[in-house]
């Protein structure tokens, strides 16, 4: 938001994910993965507890920034967001970007977004219940797994699987790329976002997955 003076107040960058160890390193934890780079390339840690969430405040391009894991779970991930929005009286258009994995998208790819439909994915399906709109700014991680990997598994099982070592040194470059999106959103605008991350090629199937956990 912007106060008279046309400064403006707080920017939330909010990652998704699923609370506790066991959970850690999986596919579905891809946001909370960038939250936590974004705070060690800012020397944070996000352990403040506030709005259902862990937090930690940055400075960023000039602008106070909460960082933001929410602790509810993937799939009533909105209470925490719906909360966060209104005690720092953001607006979700302008103030607002989430990060969350995307199973339709290849492991190694980004894709930010202005707006639109959850696309199956249940996390971005309670933010945009929460909120009552779907014009907020997201950065989707792909986490999708090479072609016959789920071999008649569920999307969900391969999800809240922990990932091998291969596949998280292929995810560690991408998180460096979502904290760079973040920064360009924050100092400029999400379509300067888009205009740098989202590559030819890059958009990867569009989600008709599974009910997300």
């Amino acid at each position: 938001m912007a106060d008279e003076s046309g400064n403006r107040g707080v920017f939330l960058v909010i990652g998704l994910g699923n609370p506790g160890i066991e959970y850690q390193f999986t596919p579905h934890n891809a946001g909370f993965l960038a939250i936590d780079r974004i705070a060690d390339d800012f020397g944070v840690q996000v352990v403040n507890r506030r709005c259902r969430a862990v937090t930690a405040t940055i400075r960023m391009a000039g602008r106070q920034v909460v960082l933001a894991k929410p602790e509810t779970y993937m799939n009533l991930s909105g209470i925490s967001v719906e909360a966060l929005v209104h005690e720092f009286e953001a607006d979700p258009e302008r103030d607002l970007v989430v990060i969350y994995d995307e199973l339709a998208l290849p492991l190694g790819s980004l894709r930010v977004r202005t707006g639109g439909s959850s696309g199956g994915h249940n996390g971005a399906k309670s933010i945009n219940g929460a909120l009552r709109t779907e014009e907020w700014a997201r950065i989707r991680i792909g986490v999708g797994p090479q072609p016959g990997e789920l071999s008649g598994r569920r999307g969900k099982d391969y999800l809240l699987t922990p990932m091998r070592k291969a596949d998280l040194a292929e995810l560690d470059p991408v998180l460096d790329k979502a904290a760079k999106a973040v920064e360009m959103i924050v100092s400029q605008n999400i379509k300067a976002a888009m205009n740098e991350f989202n590559g030819k090629g890059s958009a990867g199937r569009e989600q008709n997955g599974p009910p997300d956990e």
